[in-house]
């Protein structure tokens, strides 16, 4: 299960409705992964597999170590799903690439995660730009994750 997103409580309604939302996201994410037979950070893997990765960029992409995503890789690689490439420049170092299978599993999980596409049909167009411009703007005020 995922951890909560928040404090037990949110100073503010818009705090709380965000604490919510989150944590309804983390919970359908993590549904959507187990009815794939996928752990919430095998997911996250292979979805940030859109291209080769080194191993170490995906671990400062993800913001976890590296050993974490060492574990995750050879789980998803015994499953076929993902495979490790000697760097073509630096034979030291591995690249990560997803298989035919691990794209495949990932286009039904994402097809399958519908939270975020439910959760927008609720408002019309112009609430969705407003939504949209509203996010930008709250991430764009030195709330990023260390991703962002």
């Amino acid at each position: 299960m995922a951890a909560p997103s928040g404090p037990v409580t949110a100073s503010t309604d818009a705090e709380r409705a965000m604490f919510d939302f989150v944590d309804a996201y983390d919970r359908a994410y993590e549904t959507a992964a187990l009815e794939h037979g996928l752990s919430v950070a095998q997911a996250c893997v292979l979805g940030r597999l859109t291209r080769q990765i080194g191993m170490r960029e995906l671990a400062d992409e993800i913001g976890c170590d590296a050993s974490n995503i060492t574990q995750i890789i050879r789980r998803l690689e015994a499953r076929d799903l993902v495979r490790r490439h000697l760097h073509p420049d630096d034979r030291r170092s591995r690249q990560i690439v997803r298989t035919p299978d691990g794209t495949a599993l990932y286009a039904a999980f994402e097809k399958s995660f519908e939270f975020a596409r439910a959760a927008i049909a609720n408002l019309s167009a112009r609430e969705q730009d407003q939504l949209a411009a509203l996010l930008r703007k709250a991430l764009d005020n030195g709330t990023r994750g260390p991703n962002g």
